[in-house]
C-alpha cells in the first residue's frame, strides 16, 4: 500500500483534517521494530541529541504524528507523540527501556543493544560515544491500524 493510501485511511478513521506526518523505519531491524510498536509492545523510542543537532533536525513533538515504516518502506501503523524528554544516557531507567519493547525488556538488554547502536551513529557523525550523552526519550501510542487492544 502506497504512504498516501495508508495516511487517507488514518484520516478518514480519525476524521482528521492535517497532513502533517513524518514517516520513518526505526532502527537496525526495521521490520521488526515495526511489529513490536503494532504489537503495542514497544510504546517508545531513543535516539542521540547529538544526531539532532548534527541534521539539523528538529526534536520530536508532542501531538506529531509519526507512520512507521517496515524494511520495504511500506506503512505498517501510525503513532502519536505523547512525550518527548532529553535524558544521559546513564540516567535511562529500567521503565523506559522495558517502553522500548525490545530483547527481554530489561535495562541492562537496553544497555548493550543502544550503547551500540549510539556508538555507530557517533562513529558516522565522526565522535565518540560518551555514556553522559544526552538521549532523546520519545514516548507514544500507536492509533492505527487498530489491530491489538489498548
Amino acid at each position: 500500500m502506497k504512504i498516501s493510501e495508508f495516511w487517507q485511511g488514518f484520516k478518514k478513521e480519525y476524521a482528521i483534517e492535517t497532513d502533517s506526518y513524518a514517516a520513518y523505519a526505526f532502527g537496525v531491524d526495521e521490520d521488526e521494530l515495526a511489529q513490536l510498536v503494532l504489537s503495542g509492545k514497544k510504546t517508545a523510542t531513543s535516539s542521540l541529541y547529538l544526531a539532532y543537532e548534527f541534521e539539523n533536525e528538529p526534536l520530536p513533538q508532542v501531538g506529531a504524528y509519526n507512520m512507521i515504516l517496515d524494511s520495504q518502506e511500506q506503512p505498517v501503523c501510525i503513532t502519536q507523540t505523547k512525550k518527548v524528554y532529553l535524558c544521559p544516557y546513564n540516567e535511562i531507567t529500567a521503565e523506559f527501556a522495558k517502553k522500548e519493547g525490545e530483547g527481554d525488556l530489561s535495562l541492562h538488554y537496553w544497555q548493550v543493544v543502544h550503547e551500540a547502536f549510539f556508538q555507530s551513529v557517533c562513529h558516522e557523525m565522526g565522535t565518540k560515544f560518551s555514556p553522559e550523552m544526552l538521549v532523546v526519550c520519545e514516548e507514544f501510542v500507536c492509533l492505527y491500524p487498530k489491530s491489538f487492544p489498548r
